[in-house]
């Protein structure tokens, strides 16, 4: 079975503003390097263009009036829609829309067989948005709505998802954080700053709790720490849920040339992440898988890592190239004790 990409020309249409980093030159960057690479020409990836555009989609996870609010200032011509940094235009709304179709599109495709895994190449992203607001450049969720088509209506009862953004996803924490139906585990960056959320000591309430699974990492992390990361705590807690599905909301901007990311990785780093995310979904749910983007805001390394993360979905040989960034022993020395509060406290939960 081959790679689906996900893609459909009206995600450049969701114009934020000329400066706005979430901008649709990301999805066009990415575009030119994946068809550039020559994967579209194998036997292991497929394009597929999603048509899915339902306002039930979205409203398995969003509030109707959040959901009208956001149409309503799209037909109105555009602007902000938070206290911040979240802008729309004209078509924002529908772009948004299908983006959490063409999600729920991806896991339907997987789930039936009639693709191997598949890498969503969606705008704008979802991560950061809530129930009722958005955040973070994000709109509607939609990794969150995938997860929630997965248990409503397609009957699962336990899901994955792994965050691999700089940036912890509180609206997807949010979203989940009362239900044991789904494990979200996160690898991010310090979240004082931004979103506020994401720490520790965050691990789930009621039925949730023992559910969030939050590593904050220190700036400069790099490859070393991040990994390890993942075969200390991420690996062996999956393996005790043993879950159904496995979505990925995956963030590029924890390379160490991002402008606004500062994990630190490199893009081998950031490669062996997906891997090890990938081998989880083989071992434990027959492969299934599903990456959604996130953010990413380098478009030289955005479109390479991207291409790579698609050719290791579809088992072929990844190309990669990058500089080697500067790892100091003290911020080292930081994650590791990241690494060990979060297994303190994970204990509680699971055997590790």
């Amino acid at each position: 079975m081959k790679t689906a990409i996900l893609y459909t020309p009206l995600f450049l249409e969701h114009r934020p503003g000329r400066r706005h980093p979430e901008s649709p030159k990301r999805l066009e960057a990415i575009m030119a390097y994946v068809r550039r690479s020559g994967i579209l020409n194998s036997e292991s990836c497929v394009l597929v263009e999603p048509k899915r555009q339902s306002l039930e989609d979205v409203l398995l996870v969003h509030d109707e009036e959040y959901v009208r609010f956001i149409e309503r200032r799209c037909r109105m011509g555009g602007g902000p829609v938070d206290m911040g940094d979240t802008f729309v235009s004209p078509r924002s709304f529908d772009v948004a829309v299908r983006a959490v179709g063409a999600s729920i599109t991806a896991v339907d495709m997987v789930l039936e067989g009639s693709c191997r895994n598949a890498f969503v190449l969606c705008r704008p992203p979802g991560h950061h948005a809530g129930v009722d607001y958005a955040c973070g450049f994000c709109l509607f969720n939609n990794v969150a709505s995938a997860t929630m088509h997965l248990l409503r209506r397609r009957g699962l009862r336990r899901v994955l998802i792994v965050d691999l953004d700089a940036h912890h996803g509180n609206g997807t924490q949010e979203i989940f954080y009362r239900t044991g139906d789904v494990l979200y585990v996160s690898l991010h960056q310090n979240p004082q700053t931004f979103p506020g959320a994401g720490f520790s000591w965050q691990v789930g309430e009621g039925d949730g709790e023992g559910y969030t699974v939050n590593i904050p990492l220190p700036q400069s992390t790099g490859d070393t720490v991040y990994l390890t990361a993942l075969e200390w705590i991420v690996e062996p807690i999956a393996k005790q849920y043993r879950p159904e599905f496995i979505l990925a909301s995956v963030g590029l901007d924890v390379h160490h040339r991002d402008p606004i990311g500062r994990l630190g990785l490199t893009a081998w780093g950031q490669l062996a992440a997906i891997k090890k995310v990938l081998r989880l979904a083989e071992e434990l749910c027959s492969g299934r898988f599903v990456a959604v983007l996130e953010g990413g805001y380098n478009l030289k390394f955005v479109a390479m890592m991207v291409t790579a993360d698609i050719s290791a979905m579809a088992g072929l040989t990844p190309k990669l190239w990058d500089t080697q960034p500067l790892n100091l022993h003290a911020i080292k020395a930081k994650g590791w004790k990241v690494l060990k509060e979060v297994r303190k406290i994970q204990s509680a939960y699971w055997s590790l």
